[in-house]
């Protein structure tokens, strides 16, 4: 949990894998007035499509949001009042592949106050009057709010750029495994077919063969 002036906030990233036919389910407890943000990405799907349903709902079952087989996708949500909140993750389509999601949740309040950041007038001995009211307070709560911001920013677009780099490597592991697999099946079609046609060619000498009787009475 991550405390600053005027700012309260929850932020976790977890990447997991979701076997095939489950549906896993989180929770994770929130107030009225936060906002829960979460973003979820499929970056492996085994040997299947990149794709997971979704759903956010209350504890009493009420659903918010619903996601049927998505590969991505991004909710906010203002939450009305104190609970907890479960989001599942529903793999049961699936009858043979596990699916790897990485998802980051982030519940915020924005304007709420964390009064002992500020309270320690310790931190001020040793300042004259004059320096005590120069110093602009406000500009200070500003300028950490604005470098946190930004912190909080470059880490989300890190996550995000390193979930997309595993999901482009994973498709491009998929790809060539597919690539693999049809071509060595082309290559038996393609020996079959040779010594079908040099059995054929073979047996139109040896008037014995039943293949040689076969084609005569045609």
């Amino acid at each position: 949990m991550l405390l600053l002036p005027s700012m309260l906030a929850i932020q976790k990233e977890m990447t997991v894998s979701i076997g095939p036919g489950n549906v896993d389910c989180f929770f994770e407890t929130a107030k009225a007035g936060q906002t829960i943000d979460i973003e979820y990405q499929v970056i492996d799907g085994g040997h299947g499509d990149l794709d997971i349903s979704f759903e956010l709902a209350e504890v009493t079952g009420r659903t918010i949001f619903a996601d049927y087989k998505k590969s991505d996708n991004i909710h906010r949500f203002p939450v009305p009042y104190d609970g907890e909140y479960k989001f599942c993750f529903d793999n049961s389509f699936s009858r043979a592949n596990s699916k790897t999601v990485f998802f980051e949740l982030i519940i915020e309040r924005e304007g709420e106050q964390e009064d002992a950041a500020w309270s320690d007038i310790d931190l001020l001995e040793g300042l004259t009057p004059e320096e005590f009211y120069e110093m602009k307070v406000q500009d200070m709560e500003d300028a950490i709010k604005r470098v946190r911001n930004n912190l909080t920013k470059a880490r989300q677009l890190q996550d995000m750029l390193r979930s997309h780099e595993a999901r482009d490597r994973n498709m491009a592991e998929e790809n060539y495994f597919k690539v693999n697999v049809w071509s060595f099946l082309q290559i038996l079609v393609m020996l079959g077919v040779g010594t079908l046609q040099v059995l054929m060619v073979k047996s139109l000498f040896d008037v014995e063969s039943r293949a040689y009787k076969l084609l005569t009475k045609l």
